[in-house]
Parts: structure tokens; sequence; C-alpha cells
């Protein structure tokens, strides 16, 4: 081998090297929009059967039955974001009566007592404060802050709720020309088996998704029956979207938990409770019980429904929930056991003597 060659080969490797890390960069820059088609494509799986119901039965047109199924969807979507206006409103006349003055002296007072306790134990309160960024809790400076946020996220969410609704219209429309000009690019000899993985994976991810909503419609109705025991205002709604929150595995109980015992509260305020000797039990006993709840789930249902329909052992599930929280936070918790689901099929289908494989995809 010449110089030549080894100065052409490291060149050509700086050039590979290059453009994959430009590659990476412009994935990392575009993750919205890919999430944005990730979406697009699992509301398309979802509708695609009505779509299809509408065109058998009814003799729709394609256009008019894709139309016609995003409108079903968009209705049923809205229909359930009204179910939380009765709950917004009465919780917004509920604040309306707090007195937000003695709210804020209660809270300081409640700070300086804090404070003297703390320094009787030689613990410095301000500097712990200031170390733990905490300060703006204490002057209420974080307020404007998260309606800056709140704001912020409504208005990325109109952009992304239009844009995945443009992207489903025409996955929905073009789907079989679609699927014709992606198998037309598919290597001969490699074309088999990416076809049958993607049924797999279609397959699977169904029942995941079928799994998923078993296992939130068992959480909502015990939650309805424990804000029923405790006499909770609004205790469906609130037991719905509590539900909603445990789609994301292990802190979305604990968000939920959190919007029970703040929307408990603020109800109290509107019924003229007593907030010592009423509101806060009632809210101590309802987080109890929705403890319970939790534990009922994590040990039974969630392992045997999931275990089911993705078959996957459930301490599988749990450490590639905690290892992708860990590297991609609450949306690699979201979307750990789809994402690993097809990762699985995908390795049995293309690597099918690989011992560590078979050992993962033994009951797929």
């Amino acid at each position: 081998m010449t110089s030549k060659d080894i100065t052409v080969g490291i060149v050509k490797a700086v050039a590979i090297l290059l453009v994959s890390c430009l590659a990476l960069f412009f994935l990392y820059k575009i993750t919205t929009v890919i999430i944005y088609c990730l979406v697009a494509i699992v509301i398309s799986l979802l509708l695609n059967p009505l779509v299809n119901f509408l065109k058998r039965k009814f003799k729709f047109k394609n256009t008019l039955a894709v139309i016609t199924a995003i409108v079903v969807a968009f209705i049923i979507i809205s229909g359930f974001i009204l179910l939380f206006v009765p709950l917004i409103l009465a919780q917004s006349e509920n604040l309306s009566l707090l007195d937000v003055s003695s709210l804020e002296r209660n809270y300081h007072l409640l700070l300086e007592n804090i404070t003297v306790f703390l320094d009787s134990y030689n613990i410095n309160t301000k500097q712990l404060i200031e170390n733990s960024k905490l300060s703006s809790f204490t002057t209420f400076e974080f307020i404007p802050n998260f309606l800056n946020s709140f704001l912020n996220t409504i208005g990325n969410f109109s952009v992304g709720f239009a844009s995945v609704l443009f992207i489903t219209f025409f996955i929905l429309k073009e789907n079989h020309s679609f699927y014709s000009k992606f198998k037309k690019l598919l290597p001969e000899n490699q074309k088999e088996k990416i076809l049958n993985s993607i049924h797999d994976i279609n397959r699977l991810l169904s029942s995941y998704f079928l799994g998923l909503l078993l296992q939130l419609t068992i959480i909502m109705i015990l939650y309805i029956i424990i804000f029923f025991i405790f006499g909770v205002e609004n205790a469906i709604i609130i037991a719905l979207l509590c539900a909603i929150f445990n789609i994301v595995p292990y802190v979305g109980p604990l968000i939920a938990s959190i919007v029970a015992s703040l929307l408990i509260m603020t109800s109290g305020i509107g019924t003229g409770a007593d907030f010592a000797s009423e509101t806060l039990p009632t809210a101590i006993y309802v987080l109890i019980g929705m403890s319970l709840v939790q534990v009922i789930d994590n040990n039974f249902t969630s392992p045997l429904i999931f275990s089911k329909s993705t078959n996957s052992h459930p301490l599988e599930i749990f450490l590639v929930i905690l290892i992708t929280g860990i590297l991609f936070g609450i949306v690699g918790m979201i979307i750990a056991v789809p994402f690993y689901t097809s990762l699985k099929v995908i390795g049995k289908e293309f690597f099918p003597d690989n011992k560590f494989i078979k050992v993962l995809t033994k009951n797929l």
C-alpha cells in the first residue's frame, strides 16, 4: 500500500465522518418535524380502518372517505376536550373566591417560621434557597414565567396540531401510492424481510395501543370509585384527566396526584369548607387511594397487559422505560415500549441466528 492510498483512505474516512455528523445534526434540527410525521403515521394507522369501512360500505370516494374520517376524529377529540370545560369553569370560579393577598401573607409567614426553625439548627436557609434556585418561588416571580411558558406551549401545540392534520390527510389519501413507491425503493433481496417486519410491527403496536387503552380505562374506573367515596366534585372528569397522565410511565401518576390534590383544594375554597379539618384530610385520603391504585397498576395490571400485548417480560419493559427515560426524558418514556418492540421485530427478522436476539424474541 502506497502513501497515496493511505492518504486517499484517510480523506475518505474523514469525509464519511463529516457527512455522518452533518446528517445527524440535520436530523437533530428537524426533530420536531420527524415527531409530527410519526404522530401522523400513528393517527393514519388508527383511522385507516374507518376510511376502508366508508369506502366499502358507503361507496365513498377515497378523498371523501379520508376527509370524513378526519372530521369524525376531530369531533370526537373536540367532544373529549369539551368534557373538561365544566371543570375549568368550576375551578376558575373557585379561584376567583380566593383571597390572594391573604394567601401570600400566610405563605410568607410559613416561610419565616421554616427559616427560624432551620436557623435554630445552624442551617443557612437563604443560602440553601439561592443554591437550589428556588428564590423566584418565595416572591411569586415564577407566575409570569409559568404563564409565558403556558402560552408558548399553546402556540406550539396549535402549529403542531395543524401540521399533523395536514400530514395525516395526505398519508391517508395517498396510502396505496406511498406503499407502492416504498416497495419499489426496497432492495429485492431484503424486500420480503422488510415487509414482514412492517406487518409484525403493525400487529404488535395495535395490540399495545389497545392494551394501553384498557389500562387507562381500568385506572379511570378505580379513580372514579375513590373520588366518589370521598365526595370529590367533578369526579368523573378529574378521574379521566388523571388517567390520561398515566400515559407517561412512573412520572405521570405523580403528576396526576398533584393535579388531583390541587383540584380538591380549590374546590374546597368554592364550597367554603374548612381547610384544616375538611379539605386537607380529603386530599390526603384521595392521595392514599390513588397510591393504592398505582400499586395495583404497577404490580398487576400493567405487567399483565403489556407483557401480553408486546410479548415482553415485565422486567424487560421496566428496564427499557427506565433507560429511555434517563436518556431522553418524558418523551423517551412514552415511546419506549413501541420503539423497543419495533427493534425486537426487526432484529428477529434480520438476525434470526443471533443468540442474544433469540433470547429476547423467543415469544414473538
